[in-house]
């Protein structure tokens, strides 16, 4: 008989075909003619029926199939270890969307994905499911190396680095969707970034977008415990029915992260078919928790394993993911059967596989599927020695004791991309070079910037507006704030225009180094009319001031950057970072006045803390000239109110006197 011509070989293998029976071939080999899996069976009989144009011995080798990696941010390899030991909203909105507004391009995306393809082949990744920005940069490199991909284009509903707002981010989905679909190694995808990064209209356009044509949908699901209560508190419903609401599990969905779902929102994504990335490495590090993954097992649903993005891991190592999410689930929810090493494995490969919506095509070693393969060299002093009284100590030996360094052949889609542990399509010291060179310039960046308070505040805000500021003010201590509101009432020569009653919480971060400034977190909480409170936050930087004192009362000179403060006073500390944290709580009174024609505010502050109440009179300036006129009509002022201006407090902020 003649033997059948094939391209590709590998012979005398421990096969781990990870098919629906879970067969182990010891001496095993398997046929590849192009990019398709032709024959899995015992060596001698393929060696018998195939004349390969390459044969590849892997005596003592596991052959398994490729890793996939069920979610990512592959381009975030150029930002690894840019800040760790941070809280996700500190890292992401202090750090990562900052330097990615400055430095993401279309050059970023395709050299991080070039950097994160050599990785991942490295650690017998054969498929990886991304989701960032300019995602076309991403697949062109992806194909490029030979990598196998879903390509997911980040969409959100504030501008970002490829998009001016989410209408543009469709627009560039949909162009991006129609290139490449039908491709042999990409997959394109709608990828709408998370729940609390969307709008509803937003939801339901990508939802639709990915059905129009039949492309998956990547989304961020319940990664924290504050994703689901501030959804809760928005929305009225926890993360996942609100997602169906919008239909965002029509489409073929891969959730990542799922770490604080309920029993119903499983069953949710269990019924509607959704893919679930477990990312156990990035939840850990950033402290978002452990995903019950037993229980969704259990429950049924589709589950695989992503590394997450390199920024957040900080690796792309798929063996050390798996081995890490087998020991969570026991250590975590005290039961050591739980994710056995099978189990775990299968969750890599063909679990995987059907958690991204791509079984029918890769996961498992079988006739006619694609030829993603992987060789393992388990030779080595930490694999030694090896038992095989049960099939099932192969996976213990993949799991607990296999590195990613152990991977010695990858094949994607019938092509070899490297072999005896050197990478075929990729050059990995130019790649490293022009690595380097990025992390410098976004090293300058943030440097430069961690020196300026200013550039902080701008990094993670919108609508900043800075105004130099020239104000006039002065401060007394009074005992009875009833009888200064009485004589202002009584005076003839006081217009009361109108007035407010508020609590203000300040929180002023203050730096060893004055010449920063400081910033006030302020909660300020007016009382309408009908007694109904109104809670306004604002974030403030206050430049040092420039003082003159004239006639008891101080003519200041300041900036002041101001916005409103759309994150927690917990976050602005921790991006912050200041030296010394003061509280300062007061009920103030606010008058606005107008005094011999000209306007003033007169705030009457009770200061809890401290014990003491204050008259403030205040105005802004714009010269000398009017200052000095203003410092004379608040002396007068103050006599009018039975105060002796030269007992004014020379304070010109609160904070001075919660110092003292």
């Amino acid at each position: 008989m003649t033997a059948q011509p094939v391209d590709i070989l590998l012979t005398n293998a421990t096969v781990v075909t990870m098919n629906p029976k879970k067969d182990v071939i010891f001496a095993g080999a398997i046929a590849i003619n192009k990019d398709t899996i032709i024959e899995v069976g015992p060596a001698t009989a393929l060696n018998k029926k195939y004349q390969a144009a390459k044969t590849i011995d892997c005596r003592g080798d596991i052959v398994s199939p490729g890793l996939v990696n069920a979610h990512t941010h592959v381009p975030m390899t150029l930002l690894r270890g840019l800040s760790d030991d941070l809280r996700l909203d500190v890292w992401l909105y202090g750090f990562m969307m900052p330097v990615e507004r400055e430095f993401v391009t279309p050059e970023f995306s395709y050299l991080g994905t070039l950097l994160a393809s050599a990785e991942m082949i490295r650690s017998g990744i054969t498929t990886f499911c991304d989701m960032y920005y300019f995602e076309d940069q991403v697949a062109e490199a992806a194909a490029k190396a030979g990598m196998r991909a879903i390509c997911g284009q980040t969409i959100l509903k504030f501008p970002s680095p490829d998009a001016s707002s989410y209408d543009d981010s469709l627009e560039y989905c949909r162009q991006f969707v129609k290139k490449w679909r039908g491709h042999p190694l990409i997959v394109p995808a709608v990828a709408p970034h998370a729940p609390y990064t969307a709008t509803p209209e937003m939801l339901t356009a990508c939802a639709a977008l990915a059905l129009e044509y039949d492309v998956p949908l990547h989304i961020h699901v319940a990664e924290t415990a504050m994703e689901q209560e501030n959804n809760k508190t928005e929305h009225g419903a926890t993360v996942v029915p609100w997602l169906q609401k919008h239909n965002i599990f029509k489409p073929k969905t891969i959730a990542a992260h799922c770490v604080h779902l309920d029993d119903t929102e499983m069953i949710t994504l269990k019924n509607t078919g959704t893919g679930v990335a477990h990312c156990p490495s990035s939840n850990l590090k950033l402290a978002s928790g452990v995903a019950p993954v037993h229980k969704m097992l259990k429950l049924g649903l589709r589950v695989g394993i992503g590394t997450d993005g390199p920024a957040s891991n900080n690796d792309l190592d798929m063996l050390e993911e798996t081995r890490l999410a087998a020991f969570l689930q026991k250590g975590i929810f005290a039961d050591p059967t739980l994710l056995p090493a099978k189990k775990a494995w299968e969750l890599a490969t063909s679990g995987g596989a059907e958690a991204i919506h791509m079984g029918h095509l890769i996961g498992s070693l079988e006739t006619g599927k694609k030829a993603d393969i992987i060789v393992i060299n388990v030779k080595g002093t930490h694999q030694t020695p090896r038992f095989s009284h049960s099939e099932d100590t192969i996976y213990s030996q993949l799991v607990y004791a296999a590195k990613s360094t152990d991977v010695c052949h990858v094949l994607i889609n019938g092509r070899l991309l490297m072999e005896d542990s050197a990478l075929l399509t990729l050059d990995e010291a130019d790649l490293h070079q022009k690595a380097i060179a990025m992390s410098e310039k976004i090293d300058t960046f943030i440097r430069t910037r961690e020196k300026d308070l200013l550039s902080k505040l701008l990094a993670i805000s919108s609508g900043v507006v800075p105004v130099e500021t020239f104000e006039i003010q002065s401060k007394v201590r009074i005992d009875d704030i009833a009888a200064i509101e009485a004589k202002l009432g009584e005076l003839n020569a006081v217009t009361i225009n109108r007035t407010s009653v508020r609590k203000q919480y300040d929180t002023y971060f203050c730096f060893e180094d004055k010449t920063l400034g400081r910033i006030r977190y302020r909660e300020d909480e007016l009382t309408a009319n009908d007694g109904t409170p109104d809670v306004l936050y604002r974030i403030s930087l206050i430049g040092p001031a420039v003082e003159r004192v004239f006639n008891h009362s101080i003519i200041l000179t300041r900036s002041r950057y101001s916005v409103p403060a759309d994150k927690s006073r917990r976050f602005y500390y921790e991006y912050f970072q200041p030296d010394q944290k003061i509280e300062i709580a007061k009920t103030r009174k606010r008058y606005h006045i107008t005094f011999r024609n000209t306007h003033f505010a007169a705030n009457l502050d009770s200061l809890a803390d401290i014990g003491r109440s204050y008259l403030e009179v205040k105005s802004r300036t714009w010269s000398a000239k009017d200052a000095e006129e203003k410092a004379q009509l608040m002396g007068e002022l103050f006599l009018l109110l039975g105060i002796d201006p030269s007992q004014k407090e020379t304070l010109t902020e609160y904070i001075d006197l919660a110092q003292e």
